[in-house]
């Protein structure tokens, strides 16, 4: 749970008595807006303002870093897309006493990269990649050359699965359950590793254990499931990892998830079971079709599979039907 001191402003009751009140309160295009429970950005303003005290803008833009917590900053990329959303999102961990640690810093974007390294004062002591997609680590290095103690870069290397376009070797490679810590006098910030195979071999995911915060890389997305890709992806790897993000939900008490991509997500726990749910029905819809059209291929079954999405959509959505028809095809093969 996020404690109400380690909030930028502090809420004036406890946080989940006003989380379940209601509508909340932003901004968009500098208007006040309530935001309803099911709106993409209600858990953001959960987080940083349940009491309506602080009223949080939240249109997406690239100029300047979004203060969450008062030890958390996020820089949005300037990479919007099909795939990407608003951007990517990255994060700097810390504060001026600590120094930071950047969570993915994105592709190789100068004036983003510039930006995230003057946000942080110039003191990075680690950049980490959640996973190697070139719109995550390609950043890495030039950041990296921007600061004068060199901080390591740290993930998992690609694996021999990954694309052409996502290669990558961390400095190090970091290991599951380690963890990261940023201290000075009376002030931490510990990022434990939780490795999460399923969208990239190499994926991972960051817990800020002071503040029950989950950085879910793009295993957690806000308003869209991510895309599994075999062979890098896998949907059984992809689906028992949302279990090791659940379990440590209730480890460490996280009610909010910070994805790479969309507003920060509330409700962390019943976020993570309707995504599998999700997940599992749309498995049960490839199984329907790959019974209906037994021989069937990827273009046949896609318009069943998918057919409450747009068809544009079909060709990224037949990277996720691969996944599905692997796993089947292996489990029936088990059983």
């Amino acid at each position: 749970m996020v404690r109400p001191t380690q909030l930028l402003h502090p809420p004036k009751r406890p946080l989940e008595t006003t989380v379940s009140t209601g509508a909340l309160t932003g901004s968009r295009r500098g208007a006040e807006v309530s935001v309803a429970p099911n709106d993409p950005a209600y858990g953001e303003l959960a987080l940083i303002s349940p009491d309506g005290r602080f009223v949080h803008p939240l249109d997406w833009q690239t100029a300047h870093p979004v203060p969450l917590l008062h030890n958390l900053m996020r820089l949005t990329a300037p990479n919007p897309g099909v795939m990407t959303g608003p951007g990517t999102n990255s994060y700097l961990v810390g504060d001026a006493h600590t120094g930071f640690i950047a969570i993915d810093p994105g592709p190789n974007e100068p004036p983003h990269l510039q930006k995230l390294w003057q946000a942080s004062g110039g003191d990075i002591r680690a950049i980490v990649c959640t996973h190697s997609h070139p719109d995550h680590s390609p950043g890495a290095a030039p950041l990296q050359a921007l600061c004068h103690t060199h901080p390591p870069i740290l993930g998992l290397p690609s694996a021999s699965t990954s694309r052409t376009d996502s290669q990558f070797m961390p400095d190090r490679a970091l290991r599951d359950h380690e963890r990261l810590t940023l201290e000075s006098g009376a002030l931490k910030h510990t990022l434990k590793v939780i490795c999460t195979p399923g969208h990239a071999a190499n994926h991972l995911c960051l817990v800020l254990e002071e503040d029950g915060l989950l950085f879910s890389g793009d295993h957690i997305l806000n308003g869209s499931t991510t895309v599994v890709a075999p062979p890098d992806g896998d949907m059984t790897a992809y689906l028992d990892s949302l279990d090791t993000l659940s379990a440590a939900c209730v480890e460490h008490g996280i009610d909010f998830i910070l994805p790479a991509h969309g507003h920060v997500i509330g409700q962390a726990s019943a976020a993570i079971a309707h995504l599998k749910a999700h997940r599992l029905k749309r498995e049960a819809k490839v199984l329907a079709a790959m019974q209906a059209l037994p021989d069937g291929n990827l273009d046949d079954w896609v318009a069943l599979v998918y057919d409450d999405v747009p068809p544009q959509i079909w060709p990224v959505a037949q990277r996720s039907l691969m996944a599905h028809v692997l796993r089947i095809r292996a489990l029936q093969h088990g059983a």
